[in-house]
């Protein structure tokens, strides 16, 4: 896949599970996601964390779906960034504020993972604009995002895994919904 500066890009597939792993680190990212947050029901993922959503996300690559991209820096894997088909994604189909706005099939961005030492270096709008090529590499013709609007500044990183807004219009995406005065939906044609 592409590179952007000193960071090049590649789809999490099974063969790349150990670099997913590496950067998750033995925390699973943030107290054991696994990025599965999104991807199953809330109780569920409490019982899960830790160890069982690692499970269930290596399940799910090694079944064939690719859940992100991961980003390099040389040999590292110092990046990640889920982006997947709405669908996939079984908490958004039941949230009231990120409901759908249309009809159109789209592909959803719900989170980032960046190593501390590769933060504030532009790698989320490197991580979002390989996503799109990955997004239109795939057939799909529009990525959807749900970041948040700091409102005070700096905001701490562990409540930035969404994304946060600046990063997503630096990115060439525009706003379409304003479920709270500190969520946007914004989305980006790349078809």
């Amino acid at each position: 896949m592409k590179t952007a500066g000193r960071f090049r890009f590649q789809p999490l597939t099974p063969d790349r599970w150990e670099d997913f792993e590496q950067l998750f680190g033995p925390r699973g990212a943030c107290a054991g996601c696994w990025c599965t947050w999104w991807r199953q029901p809330r109780a569920e993922f409490e019982r899960n964390k830790g160890e069982k959503n690692k499970r269930t996300m290596k399940r799910l690559v090694e079944g064939g779906e690719i859940p992100g991209i991961l980003a390099y820096r040389e040999a590292e894997p110092v990046g990640w960034c889920s982006v997947a088909p709405r669908e996939s994604f079984s908490v958004l189909a039941r949230s009231r504020s990120l409901k759908p706005i249309d009809t159109q099939p789209v592909w959803s961005v719900v989170c980032f993972f960046i190593r501390k030492d590769c933060r504030r270096q532009g790698l989320s709008v490197a991580l979002l604009r390989a996503a799109a090529q990955y997004v239109r590499s795939r057939g799909g013709r529009l990525l959807e995002g749900y970041p948040v609007i700091s409102r005070q500044g700096a905001m701490p990183d562990a409540f930035a895994w969404t994304g946060l807004a600046p990063a997503f219009y630096r990115a060439g995406f525009t706003d379409c919904a304003q479920p709270s005065a500190t969520r946007r939906i914004v989305r980006l044609k790349v078809g």
